[in-house]
């Protein structure tokens, strides 16, 4: 409170109540307000610092995945400031923070750009083919701004630090890597372009002053063809299924042919088992025969052959008794077998003995 209120206060105080009435009861200034004048303006320069610390904000709190990069008077410190709690000097001393999270960059085509939180779109890169013709490819780059480089990064490169270093050195690595395919090579050889563009550019970042990136990858996502191009692809993509199901219905005939062929064989070779097999029985009851005919005739021993004559004799005498005028002509030699004609039947003949019957 003013002292000159306080003042008239002293001179001019207020009348007693009475007691028992509206005005009833004396009333008497706080302590604190009387003694407020003259600690006045201490009170005003703590009031004021206070607005000012509030204003000025003599600290800074840098968040999880972010580096704060102290400035003092336009000096850059070296050492970051992590994440945390930490005082600055106002008005001398600022501090600038950067994101470390991983960054992605869209290269893409104009229908398909977005504007998406976290990514940065742009337009997809046109280059030229080793003959000169126009061909755009769409790909996703992933990197980081190395925490501990921060504050070199931007003293030397300023806060636009990425257009600096990732959008030129990836169109520059997409050019020299395309400028060595023809358009209609780059379709077939994708993986082998992918690998080189990733390559490529992980070189160009470490080649950077300060090394101040880590790049995570590149991953190639499309390659556009000039109209003519894509259409005379199609047409040989087509023209080789085609020759391709011509191959396979070839192989699928000589396959068949080959599996009767194989089948046919198997039936002779059956036939010629079954018709050895035959020859075989019959070469072995041959054998046989042989053998039984070598056993007979080494078993017709003189007297045996006698005993068969004798046999033999004594079924034409009893033929004789029955038919007493019949011829009989005997062999020479009187050997078996003997043979006779009964004279009173011309027509009819009768042979005993022959082989012993």
């Amino acid at each position: 409170m003013p002292a000159d209120m306080n003042d008239y206060f002293k001179k001019n105080p207020r009348p007693p109540r009475k007691s028992g009435g509206e005005d009833g009861g004396n009333f008497e200034t706080p302590e604190f307000i009387r003694n407020l004048g003259s600690k006045s303006a201490i009170w005003y320069w703590i009031i004021g610092a206070v607005i000012l610390l509030v204003l000025a904000r003599p600290f800074v709190i840098i968040q999880s995945g972010e580096v704060g990069i102290l400035a003092t008077l336009g000096k850059y410190q070296d050492e970051p400031f992590l994440p945390g709690f930490h005082l600055v000097i106002p008005f001398i001393q600022r501090v600038i923070v950067q994101d470390t999270k991983m960054r992605v960059v869209n290269y893409s085509s104009p229908e398909t750009l977005a504007d998406r939180r976290g990514i940065n779109e742009r337009e997809m890169i046109k280059v030229l083919d080793s003959r000169g013709l126009e061909v755009s490819v769409e790909l996703t780059v992933q990197y980081e701004l190395k925490a501990a480089k921060a504050p070199f990064a931007i003293a030397t490169l300023g806060l636009n630090w990425e257009d600096k270093t990732i959008n030129p050195a990836i169109r520059d690595v997409v050019r020299s890597v395309i400028g060595n395919f023809t358009a209609e090579e780059l379709p077939q050889k994708r993986n082998e372009i992918a690998a080189a563009i990733e390559t490529k550019m992980r070189e160009s970042i470490e080649k950077l002053d300060g090394q101040v990136i880590n790049l995570i990858g590149v991953q190639l996502r499309g390659i556009v063809l000039p109209p003519k191009i894509k259409e005379q692809i199609e047409q040989v993509q087509m023209a080789r299924q085609e020759a391709e199901r011509s191959r396979n219905m070839v192989e699928q005939a000589k396959q068949e042919a080959l599996r009767k062929a194989e089948e046919a064989r198997g039936l002779a070779e059956a036939e010629r088992i079954a018709a050895q097999g035959r020859a075989d029985r019959t070469r072995i009851e041959a054998e046989a025969q042989a053998k039984a005919n070598l056993l007979i005739a080494n078993s017709l021993t003189p007297n045996l052959i006698w005993l068969r004559q004798v046999e033999v004799q004594g079924k034409f005498n009893e033929a004789l008794r029955e038919n007493k005028d019949a011829r009989i002509f005997l062999t020479p030699g009187g050997a078996v077998p003997n043979i006779w004609v009964d004279n009173k039947d011309a027509q009819r003949a009768s042979v005993i003995g022959r082989n012993g019957n």
